[in-house]
């Protein structure tokens, strides 16, 4: 199926796997190799990688700059879905991985280069998002997934193959830790972590202090939405970029945002991950705040009964299908109504809701009132009552 490759795209971080596959996939097929890098925000020296992958045998690398996209396209519409999947992973990676393979198949047809490639494990997640967005938006393209062919059975093994080459990786033996990096989040897989009873290391994270550390003072902030969507911090309009950027700062001081995970992969195996999602945190559960007053009870429940739907999607890696684009849809048009803004305290590790309002509000202070008043008689409540206790009534 490969055979007379000649130019391949190959998504490239700079870490250990894209490093060395590289240098592969010249030996393997004697193509030209160009590396694609996503600047998502993950707040590398872009330049160095760019450089590495040159020095490691690329004939070019192209970087491009998709920030504002990922949180715009991609973060907020999930977002607006409230979508987690299995009820702790806000799926970092998962959006992530549509995104970069879009922009390989468009840095493909721009450089005539008739292949894709990716370093995703054939154990793992991505090899399965990063190939079904490529078959969606270019069935003729051809796909090369080294860790399906290449001889090598694990990450130690790169390390040997990388250092006989003189490629520089970031890992080591005693630290061999799989790190995903974007503005949205920090994932942490392998070495100690692959045993589910161990404590993760503390000098790991990247993006929060432990919430030991963090100020015994509260933070507060306010987050505004519109229709969904977050626009503003503290009352200041902001891009997505700029807006998420501000809350993993805000966030990661105050230790919001660690969780620790085992999750079972679409390929069928449980798997312990760690991550840090500090902005992506404090922005679920100020939506959630908003949504709480704004959206009205059954659009609310149905919206919530797609969310594990919504999710194993995202996470399975079928961004770009057609049962997407229609969820998608719906849960837009349940966001119509959800503007407002929402505040949130900040302390050592909680992000708890201290208040919300909106200006299309469906909370209505004079019915929910305990104290006496004439927009509610609970004495219509007798008649509703009995209506739906005749089926129990029926059961005796």
């Amino acid at each position: 199926m490969n055979k007379g490759i000649k130019k391949v795209v190959l998504a490239y971080s700079g870490g250990l796997d894209t490093s060395v596959i590289i240098r592969w996939l010249i030996e393997k097929y004697g193509c030209e190799v160009i590396a694609f890098i996503a600047d998502l925000g993950q707040k590398e020296d872009l330049r160095a990688i760019e450089q590495k992958a040159v020095k490691t045998g690329a004939s070019k690398a192209v970087v491009g700059d998709v920030r504002e996209e990922f949180v715009r396209d991609y973060i907020f519409p999930a977002l607006k879905a409230n979508a987690v999947y299995e009820g702790t992973y806000l799926m970092g990676t998962s959006l992530a991985r549509p995104l970069i393979a879009k922009k390989q198949v468009e840095a493909a047809q721009a450089e005539g280069a008739d292949a894709v490639a990716h370093g995703a494990t054939g154990k793992g997640n991505d090899q399965v998002r990063f190939e079904l967005t490529y078959t969606a938006l270019s069935p003729s393209i051809r796909i090369i997934a080294p860790w399906r062919e290449w001889e090598f059975e694990s990450r130690s093994e790169l390390i040997e193959y990388a250092r006989k080459h003189d490629i520089p990786v970031p890992v080591t033996k005693d630290k061999p830790y799989s790190c995903d990096a974007n503005l949205f989040h920090i994932s942490y897989e392998g070495g100690i972590l692959e045993d589910p009873w161990a404590l993760y290391p503390e000098d790991m994270f990247a993006l929060t202090v432990s919430p030991e550390a963090a100020p015994d003072k509260p933070t507060y902030v306010e987050v505004e939405f519109e229709k969904g969507i977050p626009v503003g911090i503290n009352g200041r309009r902001l891009s997505p970029y700029q807006l998420l950027s501000e809350l993993n700062t805000i966030g990661g001081e105050n230790g919001i945002g660690r969780v620790d995970v085992v999750e079972n992969r679409y390929v069928g195996i449980k798997s312990r991950g760690v991550y840090e999602t500090p902005g992506g945190t404090i922005l679920h559960i100020a939506h959630r705040a908003v949504e709480s007053i704004t959206m009205d009870r059954e659009v609310m429940h149905l919206r919530d009964s797609l969310i594990p739907r919504y999710a194993e999607l995202v996470y399975y890696g079928y961004w770009f299908s057609p049962e997407m684009r229609m969820l998608q849809a719906a849960v837009d048009s349940s966001q119509e109504n959800v503007t407002g803004t929402a505040r949130l305290k900040l302390y050592k590790g909680n992000c708890i809701v201290a208040g919300r309002k909106s200006p299309v509000s469906l909370y209505r202070p004079e019915v929910v009132t305990f104290e006496k008043g004439e927009a509610y008689n609970p004495k219509d409540a007798e008649g509703f009552i009995r209506i739906n206790a005749l089926r129990l009534k029926g059961r005796q």
